[in-house]
């Protein structure tokens, strides 16, 4: 097989003409690296460089620098790409403070960052919205750099967004509890650019790249931590890989009408809990987890109306999972199920076993089907 007609991920975002873009995150971490790198040394790197979870060593220009005898203060510009992203142009700074010997690393929420007010996210309520893998690429930099300029490694990282409490309202956050102002968020690092048309037509090469390669099992995937579940649970070689992305309903009646053996679908738990629920497009602006419907699966599944009610009334997905988690009740398989019977109802009878597998955000499976085919 040529370079050119090599399937997944790399070779559908290749394949869209679309230039990918960087995370709040690693803006934030590429920040607090020059912010750092001033405080132990008196000068900025510009541009800064940083390394990304998946290796890549992408630089940034700095917009805004500041430093004093306290403090050191940075600034990226985030650059989307060409996905048309609420916090594209937004203004990303760190401050870095020293603390005593044995503080660690301390993260508070600036203006426009904002905070943890209800329970169901990744971290505890009180706490600044800076999600886990942002904040160990902050530390792992910090401990770069401390190591590389003799600094303690102990500090405080303050990291806040022009204009992101106002930004902020244009996204879920407000109804999620998480108040104040935006999200650092990313988990590669890398925005992949988004575009219906663009990303749907990757997805039909990927079927037919896959296809071609004589591949009978294929699995559609709605981002890289999915990716990883699917490779670790059945081996699956990188051109069998469908990067979905939240287009569930282009996977399926692209291969009801080229057909696969197999097909696996995996994603996180909300975003597979709306297909579940009939949606074919899982984007968070055009479908969202409707928490009635899990509570009535959750009822199948053996809950009592007083957790029912508890899903009904969860603040997110994760928390209405980690509540039937506790009361025994399967919430995840019963998400699972209910989703292949969907996907197998959107294939109208196409000769395709289907399975789906839901996962945590750490890609911990918490939520799978048995392989089903059409009725």
């Amino acid at each position: 097989m040529t370079s050119e007609a090599k399937g997944g991920r790399g070779a559908q975002l290749k394949h869209t003409g679309l230039r990918h873009g960087w995370t709040t995150g690693a803006c934030a971490t590429a920040a607090t690296t020059a912010a750092y790198t001033a405080l132990l040394t008196g000068d900025f790197p510009d541009p800064v460089q940083i390394a990304l979870p998946k290796g890549q060593t992408p630089s940034f220009a700095l917009a805004a620098e500041e430093l004093t005898d306290t403090y050191a203060m940075a600034g990226i510009v985030k650059d989307a790409g060409d996905d048309p992203d609420v916090t594209h142009g937004a203004l990303v700074r760190a401050t870095v403070r020293r603390l005593p010997a044995g503080a660690g690393v301390v993260f508070k929420a600036g203006p426009g960052v904002g905070t943890i007010t209800r329970p169901g996210l990744p971290l505890p309520v009180g706490e600044p919205a800076v999600n886990p893998v942002p904040r160990q690429m902050m530390r792992d930099h910090v401990a770069l750099v401390a190591r590389r300029y003799g600094g303690s490694g102990d500090v405080e990282i303050t990291v806040s967004v022009d204009h992101g409490e106002e930004i902020a309202r244009s996204t879920w956050n407000p109804r999620l509890g998480i108040l104040g102002g935006l999200s650092i968020l990313g988990t590669t690092g890398i925005v992949v650019p988004y575009s219906c048309s663009a990303w749907i037509d990757s997805i039909r090469r990927g079927v037919d790249v896959a296809r071609a390669a004589g591949r009978t099992h294929v699995a559609g995937c709605t981002g890289s931590t999915s990716e990883k579940t699917v490779v670790a649970a059945y081996g699956l070689p990188e051109d069998a890989l469908l990067d979905m992305g939240d287009f569930a309903g282009a996977v399926l009646k692209y291969v009801r009408r080229h057909p696969v053996d197999r097909l696996t679908i995996c994603g996180g738990f909300a975003k597979l809990s709306k297909l579940a629920a009939g949606h074919l497009d899982l984007h968070s602006a055009r479908s969202q987890v409707d928490k009635g419907f899990l509570a009535d699966l959750a009822r199948h599944g053996g809950a009592d109306e007083a957790l029912a009610t508890e899903v009904a009334n969860a603040n997110t997905g994760l928390a209405a999972l980690q509540s039937c988690a506790a009361a025994g009740v399967p919430l995840g398989d019963l998400v699972a199920l209910r989703a292949r019977d969907e996907a197998l109802s959107v294939l109208r009878g196409a000769p395709v076993a289907v399975d789906v597998i839901c996962i945590d955000r750490a890609g911990t499976i918490v939520g799978r089907s048995t392989v089903n085919g059409p009725h």
